[in-house]
């Protein structure tokens, strides 16, 4: 049985066609309520999902949703219980219709649900406290730190000294902010460290002098930073992410990395210091990019990639080391007809 810890706020059919871009169909109940929203296979009663590829069309077949968002091509499968809301972007307007159903899904939990700024947080006298801020309990606001308005600090976060945290931002349980500038609307999730010292030392035959690190942390508006993911203060100069750059789970950005406008960087990728991310750039999961690169605007990196030179604007690239896709992959097919060559040999 779906369950989920947030009350959905009732929309009417009419209401979600509109926000959805997608016309009623003719004879329709525009009337209709819409208070929840599941997968398609999952959907019940008063439902809305949605079914943007192939792959789910025999769940669409049987789907008891009460509406359902779907490409053009998929709407003759629609059940006839179910209104077919055809649109052109399924998923994108899932998610416009997501988040007014479940605004409060937007933004990490705050644990204790407190509001206002609680007794139980430790704020220094000097902290710069914008209006209708949430500060929890645990939580700690350093000297001439600055929240902007209506920004949320879950239990137990950190934000450092002298850091500044604008409007609308939402800090998660357990993060930590030190060094650092955010913009607008951003959103760090539990367990995210923002502003520790880079990786930087000088070696030699004496052993491994440390380099300070005395740059900052600078995000842009609508940056949002995955749970237990890393970004180093820089050095020689800031680290610094692009407005509406997306960053998963469990990354680390090393120091000087300068991320552009409107990038995708998927778990468990590690990018070393100094390198330059181009604008909506995106990395798949667990690649690692070496120091000293440059990524062109519009790149793709495939998964488990490791890219050890500079890739040009809107190229993809894949393989260890990485190189152009369609390159990789006539490498892999050639050993692959090649070693069943070898099979059939013997």
């Amino acid at each position: 049985m779906r369950t989920s810890q947030f009350h959905g706020i009732p929309l009417s059919l009419q209401e979600v066609a509109h926000i959805a871009r997608a016309p009623v169909p003719m004879g329709a109940d525009t009337a209709l309520e819409i208070s929840g929203a599941a997968a398609v296979e999952r959907a019940g009663i008063n439902d809305i999902a949605y079914v943007s590829s192939h792959l789910y069309a025999p769940a669409l077949a049987v789907t008891r949703a009460s509406a359902c968002l779907v490409a053009a091509r998929f709407a003759n499968l629609v059940p006839a219980a179910t209104i077919a809301l055809v649109c052109d972007d399924p998923y994108g307007s899932f998610a416009d219709v997501l988040a007014r159903i479940y605004p409060e899904a937007s933004r990490p939990t705050l644990i204790l649900g407190e509001r206002g700024l609680s007794a139980g947080a430790t704020i220094h006298p000097t902290a710069k406290i914008g209006q209708h801020c949430t500060v929890e309990t645990g939580a700690i606001i350093g000297a001439n730190a600055s929240l902007g308005s209506g920004v949320t600090v879950g239990a137990g976060a950190i934000i450092g000294p002298g850091v500044i945290v604008g409007d609308d931002c939402a800090i998660a349980a357990g993060a930590s902010i030190v060094h650092a500038v955010l913009g607008a609307r951003v959103i760090i999730h539990s367990g995210a460290r923002l502003g520790q010292d880079g990786f930087g030392y000088a070696s030699s035959r004496r052993g491994h002098a440390k380099v300070a690190q005395v740059g900052l942390v600078i995000l842009g508006d609508d940056v949002e930073i995955g749970a237990n993911s890393c970004i180093d203060r820089g050095s020689g100069r800031d680290t610094m992410v692009g407005d509406g750059t997306k960053i998963d789970n469990l990354v680390h950005i090393a120091h000087n990395v300068v991320i552009g406008r409107h990038c995708m960087v998927v778990a468990q990728v590690g990018i070393a210091g100094s390198t330059t991310v181009g604008d909506f750039a995106a990395i798949g999961g667990q690649s690692a990019i070496a120091g000293h690169l440059n990524l062109g605007a519009g790149a793709q990196i495939a998964a488990a990639s490791g890219v050890m030179h500079d890739v040009p604007d809107g190229a993809r690239w894949g393989g260890l080391p990485a190189r152009p896709i369609r390159e990789f992959f006539r490498e892999h097919t050639w050993l692959r007809q090649f070693a069943a060559r070898r099979e059939r040999v013997q």
